[in-house]
């Protein structure tokens, strides 16, 4: 199964809906998709979706999906990794109106560049990140939390 996540702030994220549609019409996507569509307006011609989930429905999801497509939230991008599961993530774009900026480009490319996802920077993408994302093998994500929860602890000590 495919996940698709637009996230649940107050902006659409319709571009990607269609682009999934879309690749489901052509039978580039021949998987079972389901699609959290939070704000979108753009109704699924042939999926599932459901506008919001719980954090515990939207993890159940996760948990049966092989891959998961995704807006570029932090949130999002990190209880995917942490399950091990495969992520392409497209950032929501201000000239769109998908966000107030654009620092989901920089999220992305930051995961991107470490090897734990497979960005994008167009829905256009998609298709080949498809391809790719079945024949890569990706990084695991290793948070920093601990150490630096060991040097404040540190700073601490010292004042």
């Amino acid at each position: 199964m495919i996940l698709v996540i637009t996230g649940t702030q107050k902006f659409q994220f319709d571009r990607l809906l269609r682009e999934v549609d879309d690749l489901i019409d052509r039978g580039v996507i021949q998987e079972e998709v389901f699609a959290q569509t939070g704000s979108s307006q753009y109704v699924p011609q042939n999926f599932k979706d459901q506008a919001y989930l719980s954090k515990e429905e939207l993890l159940s999801y996760m948990k049966q999906s092989d891959i998961i497509i995704t807006h570029g939230g932090t949130a999002s991008i990190l209880d995917a990794v942490r399950m091990g599961k495969k992520v392409i993530a497209v950032p929501r774009l201000k000239k769109y109106k998908e966000h107030v900026d654009d620092h989901q480009i920089e999220i992305i490319r930051q995961f991107s560049r470490d090897g734990i996802i497979e960005g994008v920077n167009n829905v256009r993408e998609i298709e080949k990140a498809l391809t790719n994302i079945k024949q890569k093998k990706y990084a695991a994500y290793i948070s920093g939390k601990d150490e630096v929860i060991s040097e404040l602890r540190k700073i601490l000590q010292i004042i």
